[in-house]
């Protein structure tokens, strides 16, 4: 054997080309970059290549635009990749949740969790989810103007408090609602901003504020477990499934895991949802035909009735309406792992400590992988047309071991909210633009208001 043959066979697959991206600055990095638009900032990384090396901070970075290596890492975490520490905004109101936790803790919260949202129990809160749009929709009038953010807010916290917590009065919905609010958009301003890089000791308005509304959250859950224990019978919410829960050695969760958990799921049942229905009604109203195809279908499948958990499976285009907003405009717009001793994706060896990201604000408006990126065209998920859309090229609840426990949840009560109101109403948007901020979600940059109009068929 040669020389160069025996190099050839020793010789490691590299993978793809690491591509530098745009230059950073001392000690920062591309931070301000990032922090000034993370949205463009991500178009751009991914407009470079395959694999796009940037800096956050002091930290390395690569950046993936390819769905089999989005795959990758998605199946990687907890593997050869590590769930990344989300700083100290996420921690203080999410605490170490099954979405904050790693190893052995977060497989046993996992395992203690999932129950309470398999498709059983989903099915048993699609009433909820339908009465509670039914109460909200009751509220409207012909010619009405009103706020979608707010009409939705208010709407899916209702459904999450009643659901989760097993209350249904209005100040119990808007003493944990306000105290969120105020959480995740500091949240969103810590991650993008100049708290991203500071020392978790280092004080900042945004931290005391975010500190403030953790101490209303954690008093209400804590009265509300209180009321649960006081009154032991069986209940149907999540709360009392979660108080009962037990792992593989008969231990229970704590007190204050049982909030991180409550917490947890109510901001993935609330703040979702609400966020992707404004965005579907802003869409729908400027894409007439897809509105009129969502109509025909809500006539053909319910009639004059309001929709239950077993039309789910028959409402394909209003499933199909929520599925290209999440595209469009994904709730959860970036993903991390940290690779570990040993990592790699498309055969190319990541550097232990390298803080690998993708954003399904990128990857699912990149032409290479949709006809008419931009163009909201609910009809692509049905048909040849959506078999040719490459797996993990539509990832809004992520994927692998760590994929959102809720998706199930947030699906159905996405499709049921929409035919209730749908069949009642068109929601006349008066904006012409709105602008996406990235947050914890993807928000309107703004109010968004309408004009209710009773639907004629």
């Amino acid at each position: 054997m040669t020389t160069e043959s025996a190099a050839a066979v020793g010789a490691q697959p590299q993978g793809p080309e690491l591509v530098p991206g745009p230059r950073g600055v001392p000690l920062l990095g591309n931070l301000p970059q990032f922090g000034k638009d993370p949205l463009a900032f991500f178009e751009l990384l991914r407009d470079r290549g395959t694999m796009v090396r940037w800096r956050f901070g002091r930290t390395s970075c690569v950046f993936l635009t390819e769905p089999d290596h989005i795959g990758e890492l998605m199946r990687e975490i907890e593997g050869t990749f590590d769930q990344p520490d989300l700083g100290i905004a996420f921690r203080t109101v999410l605490g170490n949740g099954v979405t904050v936790a790693k190893g052995k803790d977060w497989r046993r919260k996992r395992s203690l969790v999932q129950p309470s949202v398999r498709p059983k129990q989903v099915k048993s809160y699609a009433r909820t989810m339908a009465s509670c749009a039914i109460d909200a929709a009751q509220g409207w009038s012909d010619g009405q103007r009103i706020d979608i953010k707010r009409e939705m807010a208010a709407l899916t916290r209702r459904i999450a408090v009643s659901t989760i917590f097993g209350v249904d009065t209005e100040s119990d919905s808007e003493a944990i609602g306000e105290a969120m609010d105020v959480a995740l958009k500091e949240i969103g301003a810590e991650f993008s901003g100049l708290g991203a890089v500071l020392p978790d000791w280092v004080p900042t308005p945004g931290r005391a504020r975010i500190k403030k509304a953790a101490d209303v959250i954690d008093a209400e859950v804590a009265r509300i477990v209180a009321a649960h224990r006081d009154a032991p019978d069986e209940r149907p919410d999540l709360l009392s499934r979660l108080l009962t829960a037990q792992d593989e050695t008969g231990a229970r969760l704590s007190e204050v895991e049982i909030r991180d958990e409550a917490v947890t799921l109510y901001i993935g049942g609330h703040e979702t949802t609400s966020s992707t229905l404004v965005w579907a009604w802003y869409l729908l109203a400027r894409n007439p035909e897809a509105r009129a195809a969502l109509g025909e279908e809500l006539d053909r499948v319910l009639g004059d009735r309001d929709p239950g958990f077993d039309d789910y499976a028959n409402l394909t285009y209003t499933q199909n309406v929520v599925k290209e907003t999440l595209r469009l405009y994904p709730t959860i717009w970036l993903l991390t792992g940290l690779a570990k001793e040993g990592a790699s994706i498309g055969g190319r060896p990541m550097p232990k400590g390298t803080r690998v990201w993708t954003s399904q604000w990128a990857t699912q408006r990149d032409p290479r992988w949709y006809k008419d990126a931009d163009r909201f065209r609910p009809e692509r998920w049905s048909g040849a047309e959506s078999e040719e859309i490459p797996e993990y090229a539509w990832y809004p609840f992520g994927g692998g071991p760590r994929v959102c426990l809720g998706a199930r949840f947030a699906s159905v009560e996405a499709v049921l909210i929409l035919a209730v109101i749908a069949r009642r109403f068109d929601l006349l948007v008066e904006q012409e633009e709105l602008l996406p901020v990235p947050s914890l979600t993807l928000q309107p940059d703004r109010d968004v208001t309408a004009v209710v109009q009773v639907r004629t068929r």
